[in-house]
């Protein structure tokens, strides 16, 4: 079975390089075999297609059927690797395009826009009002969008790639802009803009009111405050954690918190502190760890004790991210006394609903009832942790399936049938030099509008020949 899947991955390379019309039945033949052949060698095949979906880049269509051949190989098992950061990058570059080909779309009167894998010469001729020479690439943006969307969001599935996503900080915010701008019309990217937003932070300085103490902590796979504050909670906690007073957390929270499902007989974890910047403002369990502001060069969070009493659903918002959290190391006495110098007084910052305090009676001491089993659905929790799954591509992409044992979300996907061009009356080049993105376009003007690609993620876009086997 390796040697056949083997031989169907070469067969991949090889017609995509030639932009050959056997690329479709070869890239079906790989799906098909991946579920069978060793979590290593999808390694292998993937550290090969890195430069041949770079150098495919300028052909649309083939180089999104890679992109998404390699997000279904990296569900699969594969470490995602430098291939995962070329699908974020050309994410960021024909996302870009279809975030063009949206605001043109609205600066022609509007209405519902094409689903992506049905745009035609019309809707190019359309846009091509507000565009002039661009609008074949903002078209063909828009039809590759999808693709890209569930590739970039497998890709970021992966702990490597997400941390060298958080190391590029104007790249990130960048990619995070398209994303956020395509989430609009797509839904399929709010999953995609979450992941980003997962990537933003992997540190925290923590100091705890009550204790005076305070810790650096690294994490990885938190998408949320609800999940970090029962991360945390376990860190630190009790003689199993770092010896802060408060009460331990079930560890069903937490296994929830890291890989295991969630236990319908303890589903709803109870809040241990109220949440707050070093700066003194409220963060809260809704928001990302990327939301904790930064005080001298680092996030700073501040465990108060409760000013209202919050409990939520235990899990994880993405289900299929491990989560973790480690503490690096204790702050010295004399570094947690600096730090607390530079913090809010305590009792400064409460939760926006707590209710004023009356006789110095914050409430903090008081402890919410205990709910168990089927009672705990009954308790009145926050919006927790919820799975926001990225859908497959829809009915309307006909071609055949892939074979069993693949990933869900891979299931249904078209690959591109090969030399037909989508736009057969369209010029060859697609990249013309750019000039300024769309969101810069004055409405007021009648003139063609141009748009560019983020600096970051350009560099690959010159073509290699006419749009054939996009």
């Amino acid at each position: 079975m390796t040697e056949e899947f083997r031989a169907a991955f070469q067969r991949v390379l090889d017609t995509a390089a030639s932009q050959a019309p056997g690329f479709p039945e070869a890239v079906h033949d790989v799906f098909r075999l991946s579920s069978q052949v060793p979590r290593e060698e999808l390694a292998i095949a993937l550290e090969a297609l890195t430069p041949v979906l770079s150098d495919c880049e300028p052909h649309a269509g083939v180089a999104a059927d890679l992109s998404v051949l390699a997000g279904a190989l990296v569900e699969s098992g594969a470490p995602a690797g430098q291939v995962g950061l070329e699908v974020l990058r050309q994410l960021g570059s024909y996302g870009q395009a279809a975030v063009a080909f949206i605001h043109a779309w609205e600066k022609t009167g509007g209405g519902a826009l094409p689903a992506p894998n049905g745009v035609d010469e019309a809707e190019e001729k359309r846009v091509e009002q507000v565009l002039g020479d661009n609008a074949p690439l903002a078209a063909v943006g828009w039809w590759t969008s999808l693709r890209y969307g569930l590739a970039a969001k497998a890709m970021l599935g992966d702990s490597g790639v997400r941390s060298a996503v958080r190391a590029d900080p104007g790249a990130l915010h960048e990619l995070g802009q398209i994303v956020q701008a395509l989430s609009t019309r797509l839904s399929e990217f709010g999953e995609v803009g979450e992941l980003l937003r997962m990537s933003e932070a992997d540190r925290l300085l923590v100091l705890d009111r009550v204790s005076r103490r305070g810790f650096r902590v690294a994490f990885d796979g938190v998408s949320d405050n609800f999940q970090l504050h029962t991360l945390l909670a376990d860190a630190l906690i009790g003689k199993e954690g770092n010896r802060l007073p408060g009460t331990r957390p079930d560890p069903r929270w937490v296994a929830a918190s890291v890989d295991a499902s969630v236990d319908p007989l303890a589903d709803v974890v109870r809040g241990e502190w109220d949440l707050v910047g070093g700066d003194g403002t409220w963060v809260g369990n809704e928001a990302c760890p990327g939301d904790v502001p930064l005080v001298d060069g680092e996030r700073v969070l501040v465990l108060e004790p409760q000013s209202l009493l919050h409990s939520w659903r235990a899990g994880r918002r993405h289900p299929h991210i491990t989560g973790s959290l480690s503490v690096l190391e204790e702050l010295t006495p004399d570094e947690a006394t600096a730090w607390w110098a530079r913090t809010h007084p305590a009792g400064a910052v409460r939760h926006p609903q707590a209710p004023p305090i009356e006789n110095d009676d914050t409430g903090a001491h008081r402890r919410p009832p205990r709910h168990f089993g089927v009672a705990a659905h009954f308790a009145e929790v926050d919006s927790g942790p919820m799975s926001a799954p990225f859908a497959a591509l829809g009915p309307d992409l006909d071609l055949d399936a892939p074979g069993g044992g693949l990933s869900a979300s891979f299931e249904d996907v078209t690959i591109n049938p090969g030399a037909a061009s989508v736009f057969p009356d369209s010029p060859a080049s697609l990249f013309d030099p750019p000039a300024r993105p769309p969101e810069a376009v004055d409405d007021d003007e009648d003139e063609p509008d141009d748009f560019t690609v983020p600096a970051a993620w350009s560099g690959a876009l010159t073509p290699t020949g006419p749009r054939a086997g996009t």
